[in-house]
């Protein structure tokens, strides 16, 4: 295949001198070349690339600049086939389909019991799975996307996920009957323990010899022996049991008050937590036992221990009768204990053989309930006994769908499957091919809107813009290191790190953009280079040619001394060869140099990335064939963003060249005039007096400033009513001219009411509603050039604010321990350095960083996109068994 693409490109080359200069000559021609060949090239090699999923990875860039070609086709299937055909579709995820039953309900579907049984599958491997994570086993990920299996063996596969969960029910039902059989012969035993000591004390005098093991102490053992109600313990009743050890103070007082004191509850703890079978949860319990006399309490005290759950045990009287149960209990827990262990080893063999394909197992599922939800969108021909279905197809894929549709018509041995291309007025879907690189910055386009059916994408531009805004306010070198280190550190380890799924969002969101942060924090340190800002500190790499030589009185009558590159005793030789030179860092009038520097080149790159928006415009309006467009839109924007804020980056450059240090003119550089009142004075039409004889600055910049300003503003007024009435107008005329043509062949003419003008047999236009959307979109342009212009000012203002706060931070917190000496300084150094470090990256990367993310995010949407992007189309969705397992995957 890849030697195939390599011929045909060679004979594209080899097709003559004359045919390329041709093209090249055609700016249409040559546009045509470029797109057969990419639309070549893409069905040549889709196969080869790789299948394209609902994100369209592992495609080319063919179609980012522009989004692909859509085709709605009718697909007729067999019956037989339609399974195996829509199973091979979703392999390759290059088809939306559409709902032709909308109006039917979910339950009155074709394949609604097919559904239903892939439901209950999806519960038994539910049920499964829990029991799997309830052990701790792990789930194999192999890596394999077992292929959607054929609807015979949906039969199989039910038996097989049946006989799972039945045997599995059956054994999780054996080991829960026998742990409440183990829980309640542990309570016995503890019960015949905890108790022996009440009928023990009553027989044994104080002084006999008896086990620490199985007694109170002495206190408790002497207050028994000393009570009056247990002198006569043989003729008084009593209840033994075991209660949760959080009920047993409201058990007493309920005992109390129910049986007026008339009955004698001890207790005591059982120390070791119990298991309770029927959740698995450790629980704390209380033995207690309960002396009265008389039936009439007897039947109050079990219907207390009812109600609190407390369970009863029997309990003998006689001390033999007590050993000989103890000693069956213990002989019982024994065998209990070996009969669990082999029922728990037969439960862990089960789950551990389960856990090897459960992951492949809820894939076929998952692939089989989606093959039947896609099936219940279908028409069925009941004639043809076959499926009607529409869908949408990138045209440049065609013909692969068709060798799917071809394997799946050969796999269930059928009639093969007709795809016809149908007509339609309905906008299509938009679908941009993306890769692991283009894809995050694609989604950033997308969250703001997804671009209308093939108009101008601005994704591939934003590639560069988006982290080149980014870094003029965020430029450092340090701070653009980590940013970047942490970028390629997740580009690095990418496979690994996208095969951990995780539910953390922040982390998802960071490992998805993970190309914009590596691009973000490279340009931040390019920008940090010609900052020459490292830290807040700068690199002097090729030596400075500042050279001051301040005497005494200088430093004893001046408390501020700036540098002034104007004066031959401060600045002497060339400029500094690579960014700002680093004397300014220490320099007293930093600020004001900084200043006047960030706010002039902010302007100049916010115009520029206005007008680069207008510019691409065209290319809508031309691929749209909407010359009108061009002529009442494009060209009076242009104008009127070249009369007035083109004029005022050429003022700029135009100061930086005449009134520098060191210009070789009669202009002294500080007679240079404010660019900002010279625009005020512009726009207020307002010009200086005569210059002052006795001065020898000039309050304009060049000769006939004034008259020529007064034309750019006449003209840039003139743009107005251009755009907001040329439009309106030639609609009028046309709707007129069509009206007449309809007309002359014999149609009803023109029905003018209410200000609508319709043509007779053409297309209907509602002046009103034209003459309004007109006036907003010419007002946004007029106003939004203004404060789109002075948006682009917070470049200037996060740059200040990141450099100043990075050089708050070194100057409060890392130079206490840099001016530290002694063993101890080198002790706060490294705790200082460490505090340095958390709140640099905390504050100045994250929080600074996510601050300039924002704003850059928002300098596109609003400031670049709003010249040439609609952003009202909806996105190409396909049935691909790729998304589908993502999405199943995240709501496990």
């Amino acid at each position: 295949m890849v030697i195939a693409c390599a011929l045909k490109i060679k004979r594209i080359l080899l097709c003559g001198p004359r045919k390329i200069f041709a093209i090249h000559r055609s700016p249409e021609k040559f546009y045509a070349f470029l797109r057969n060949f990419a639309l070549y090239f893409n069905s040549r090699t889709a196969v080869t690339i790789g299948t394209v999923g609902a994100q369209g990875e592992g495609g080319t860039m063919g179609s980012l600049f522009r989004s692909e070609e859509m085709a709605l086709c009718q697909l007729f299937l067999q019956s037989e086939s339609a399974y195996t055909c829509v199973s091979e579709l979703g392999e390759l995820g290059l088809v939306q389909f559409r709902d032709l039953n909308p109006d039917v309900n979910a339950f009155q579907r074709k394949f609604v019991n097919e559904v239903r049984r892939c439901d209950e599958m999806e519960r038994k491997l539910r049920y499964l799975e829990r029991e799997i994570r309830k052990d701790g086993i792990p789930v194999l990920d192999t890596g394999e996307n077992p292929e959607a299996p054929m609807p015979r063996e949906m039969i199989d596969l039910e038996a097989t996920y049946e006989k799972l969960e039945n045997e599995l029910k059956e054994v999780n039902s054996n080991a829960e009957a026998l742990k409440r059989n183990y829980l309640e012969l542990t309570e016995l035993k503890h019960i015949l323990k905890k108790t022996q000591v009440f009928f023990d004390e009553a027989m044994y005098p104080p002084n006999m010899p008896y086990d620490q093991d199985v007694y109170f102490d002495d206190d408790e053992r002497v207050n028994l022996l000393t009570d009056p109600a247990l002198q006569n313990l043989k003729h008084i009743g009593f209840v033994a049991g075991v209660i949760f050890r959080e009920r047993l103070p409201a058990f007493e007082r309920m005992l109390w008050r129910a049986c007026r004191g008339n009955v004698f509850l001890r207790q005591a703890e059982i120390d070791d937590p119990l298991e309770d079978p029927a959740t698995g949860e450790q629980v704390y319990k209380s033995v207690f036992i309960i002396f009265f006399q008389g039936d009439q309490l007897k039947m109050r005290v079990k219907k207390i221990c009812e109600g609190f759950r407390a369970t009863m045990y029997p309990c003998p009287e006689a001390p033999a009768d007590r050993r000989e149960m103890a000693m069956g209990v213990k002989t019982r827990l024994d065998d209990l204990n070996t009969v669990l262990s082999q029922t728990q080893d037969h439960r862990h063999r089960v789950l551990v053989s389960a856990a090897r394909n459960i992951r492949a197992w809820m894939m076929k599922v998952w692939k089989i309930k989606a093959i039947y939800h896609t099936l219940n969108m279908f028409n069925l021909d009941v004639i043809q006994n076959g499926l009607i279905a529409e869908c949408w197809i990138p045209v440049a894929d065609l013909e692969v769908v068709q060798l799917a549709l071809r394997r799946g018509t050969e796999k269930s041995g059928s009639l093969p499957a007709i795809l016809n291309r149908l007509s339609t007025l309905e906008s299509p879907p938009t679908f941009h091919r993306t890769n692991k690189f283009t894809k995050a910055f694609q989604a950033l386009i997308d969250a703001y809107g997804v671009a209308s059916y093939r108009e101008i994408n601005p994704a591939p531009y934003t590639i560069i813009t988006f982290p080149f805004l980014f870094s003029v306010m965020f430029g450092d070198v340090g701070h653009g290191m980590i940013m970047a280190l942490f970028g390629g550190w997740m580009v690095w380890r990418e496979k690994p790190l996208s095969a951990k799924k995780t539910d953390n969002e922040i982390w998802n969101i960071f490992f998805g953009g993970r190309y914009i942060i590596l691009l973000m924090g490279l340009f931040s340190m390019y920008t940090g280079l010609i900052y020459n800002d490292v830290f807040s500190k700068s690199l002097n790499l090729f030596g400075s040619h500042w050279h001051i030589g301040f005497n005494d009185t200088d430093l004893r009558h001046n408390r501020e001394l700036g540098l002034d590159p104007a004066k031959s005793d401060h600045y002497e030789g060339d400029p500094y060869p690579f960014g700002l030179d680093p004397m300014w860092q220490i320099s007293l009038n930093k600020i004001n140099f900084y200043n006047s520097y960030k706010m002039k080149i902010s302007i100049i790159f916010g115009i520029c990335h206005m007008m680069f928006g207008v510019i691409l415009s065209v290319w809508n309006h031309r691929f749209f064939n909407r010359p009108l467009n061009i002529y009442s839109l494009f060209i009076p924007q242009v104008i009127f963003l070249c009369s007035l804020f083109v004029y005022l980056v050429l003022l700029v450059f135009h100061k930086w060249v005449w009134y520098g240090a060191g210009a070789e003119n009669s202009v002294s550089p500080y007679c240079a005039p404010s660019i900002l009142i010279t625009f005020i004075n512009m726009v207020l039409m307002k010009g200086y007096q005569e210059q002052d004889p006795e001065s020898d600055c000039n309050p304009y910049m060049f000769a006939g400033q004034f008259g020529f300003q007064r034309f750019l503003l006449v003209v840039a007024l003139i743009c107005v009513p251009w755009m907001l009435c040329m439009k309106p107008y030639f609609m009028i005329r046309e709707n007129k001219q069509r009206a007449m043509m309809t007309a002359a062949n014999g149609g009803e003419g023109i029905v003018e009411e209410g200000g609508e003008v319709v043509a007779a047999g053409g297309e209907q236009h509602d002046m009103g509603e034209v003459w309004i959307h007109q006036g907003i979109h010419t007002i946004e342009y007029v106003l939004g050039s203004v404060s789109h212009t002075a948006s682009y000012l917070r470049l200037w203002a996060l740059s200040l604010a990141h450099a100043q706060l990075s050089e708050v931070l070194w100057g409060m917190v890392l130079r206490i321990g840099l001016t530290a000496g002694g063993t101890l300084g080198g002790i706060l150094m490294y705790l200082i350095f460490a505090a340095w470090a958390c709140l640099t990256v905390a504050i100045l990367v994250l929080m600074e960083g996510l601050s300039a993310f924002l704003h850059t995010l928002r300098l596109h949407w609003v400031e670049f996109q709003s010249k040439f992007y609609e952003g009202q189309g909806y996105a190409f969705i396909p049935f691909a068994f790729e998304t589908i397992l993502e999405q199943a995957e995240t709501t496990v």
